[in-house]
């Protein structure tokens, strides 16, 4: 797996700001939209297309995408979603898109040309899954759960493969979602900044599910220029625990 942003909405540095986190040379301070690619054999598969998945996926060198998840319908996480296209004519076909109703909604509002109408030459081929809270599918042979968590009153989605599961633009996790976090390998989480916010886990929050799921590794993500410096911030978090950045890969054990 690895990471193709840990960035906010807005992105690290910020339009405009100058503060010691976005004028940085540390290139871990950069932050691109929170997105990540799951490596499965010869399969890839994309969490999230936000505005830079272009970028993102030459940095990575994606040799394919062959499903995207999506967590929710907001723009820093699906406004890339039109450069799949090189990927629909490398591959020959067309790319399942999983999310929920409202998001897939959205997609199709967004995405009006490449769903309604006469198909028109250049567009991208997609195919709509509707998935649901806690209820299990397979893809590509392989189990994927999708967890309903809170980001502020707008329920969105995590996601676990095996041992491995990603949480992002959560402020608060249902009860019945918990049971499903146990005996997690690698747990990666929104931790926005230092101070609470209303839709997302700040660090202490962040902390606090930790110590609850006691995962064996511990990443966190959808990182504010307010969190502080990646070095600053890394040194000051318990063992296990790290500070995700853009390109960052990570080991997951086979979930099949």
């Amino acid at each position: 797996m690895v990471f193709l942003g840990t960035g906010t909405s807005q992105g690290v540095p910020v339009l405009g700001c100058s503060c010691a986190v976005c004028a940085s040379c540390d290139p871990r301070d950069r932050r691109l939209r929170s997105s990540v690619a799951i490596f499965l054999e010869e399969k890839v598969w994309v969490i999230d297309t936000g505005p830079d998945f272009r970028q993102q996926a030459l940095r990575a060198r994606l040799p394919t995408v062959d499903a995207v998840l999506f967590t929710h319908a907001h723009k820093d996480h699906t406004a890339g979603l039109d450069d799949v296209r090189p990927f629909n004519y490398l591959q020959e076909k067309r790319i399942p898109l999983y999310g929920e109703a409202r998001t897939l909604m959205q997609l199709r509002m967004e995405y009006a040309y490449a769903f309604d109408g006469p198909p028109y030459p250049g567009i991208p081929q997609l195919t709509l899954w509707e998935i649901e809270p806690l209820a299990p599918f397979a893809l590509h042979g392989v189990e994927v759960l999708p967890l309903p968590v809170w980001h502020y009153r707008l329920p969105v989605l995590g996601f676990r493969v095996g041992g491995f599961v990603y949480i992002t633009d959560a402020s608060g996790i249902p009860e019945e979602t918990w049971p499903f976090l146990e005996r997690a390998e690698v747990l990666v989480l929104n931790a926005l900044r230092r101070e609470p916010h209303i839709s997302h886990f700040h660090l202490a929050a962040a902390l606090e599910v930790v110590e609850r799921v006691r995962p064996k590794q511990a990443y966190f993500t959808h990182i504010s220029h307010l969190m502080g410096k990646h070095e600053e911030v890394q040194t000051a978090l318990p063992p296990a625990v790290y500070l995700a950045y853009d390109g960052l890969e990570v080991f997951l054990s086979n979930p099949a």
